[in-house]
């Protein structure tokens, strides 16, 4: 284990024996890290906080805070749970659950930039990307596989369905599909081609997705109508999550702007 003697390491923490705590990083009486974790120089990591493997904890990052929210009381025990494999790089925010036994998760391998800040309860599923600066509201649910874009700003309570893009700078306020490309205010502008290749979609699958996105945004139907008429066509397995995700988001889902066409800033050659 190597513990820089500026470092304060409350009693209780556990920490594995290869451990790694940089100078003047403070980690607190209840947390626990896994084998091969990092702690940089002035991280913080408080509260209940446990991680699994191969975590790294960038500079000035701050993990398990109180969350900013007025309904919370500092004498309830909650926390955040990390599983293994994820970096989060300078400055990040992750603040802890704000009901009594209650969590902030981040499955594995995911990779948080500069100063992204996740909310109070948000839920990180594995392999999840969000580039710098990004403000994830409490109770954010972001599947796996995702993307988002630096400057993204994602309303308290969203959803965003597996290995969809959010672009830089967009505002959310209304859930995103799966395998979906949004951009600017909730504008649906095609579908993720580039991350659904990287991902191992085959080209045929990738298609049929494709022709889910038209049947359900670009018809004259509304959003209801489309997604049963489209349900009984013979559509791969696969893609029965993405019509079952648009009729039961809470928040509504974004709409198409026809001047993107059905390409998106994701499309790219077949």
């Amino acid at each position: 284990m190597s513990i820089h003697p500026t470092a304060i390491i409350e009693p209780g923490a556990i920490l594995a024996e290869d451990v790694e705590i940089g100078p003047w990083a403070y980690v607190g009486g209840n947390v626990k890290l896994g084998a091969g974790c990092v702690v940089h120089a002035r991280a913080t990591l408080d509260g209940s906080v446990e991680a699994g493997e191969r975590n790294i904890f960038g500079f000035g990052c701050v993990v398990g805070a109180p969350p900013q929210d007025y309904a919370f009381n500092p004498s309830q025990i909650s926390g955040v749970r990390i599983g293994s494999g994820n970096i989060f790089r300078e400055y990040v925010t992750i603040h802890r659950g704000t009901k009594p036994d209650t969590y902030t998760v981040v499955g594995n391998d995911c990779f948080l930039m500069v100063g992204v800040h996740l909310g109070h309860n948000a839920c990180l599923s594995d392999r999840v990307i969000i580039t710098n600066n990004c403000l994830l509201g409490g109770y954010v649910n972001i599947e796996e596989g995702c993307v988002l874009g630096g400057g993204a700003i994602l309303h308290q309570f969203l959803h965003v369905g597996k290995f969809a893009m959010v672009s830089g700078g967009a505002r959310l306020n209304k859930d995103v599909p799966p395998f979906c490309i949004v951009d600017t205010k909730n504008v649906l502008c095609g579908i993720n081609t580039i991350g659904l290749r990287r991902a191992g979609f085959s080209p045929e699958l990738r298609t049929e997705i494709r022709k889910a996105f038209r049947k359900v945004f670009h018809t004259n139907l509304n959003v209801s109508e489309a997604v049963a008429q489209a349900k009984v066509e013979p559509f791969p397995p696969e893609i029965a999550g993405f019509f079952d995700f648009i009729t039961s988001a809470k928040r509504g889902v974004g709409s198409t702007n026809r001047s993107y066409g059905d390409a998106g800033a994701g499309r790219a050659p077949e």
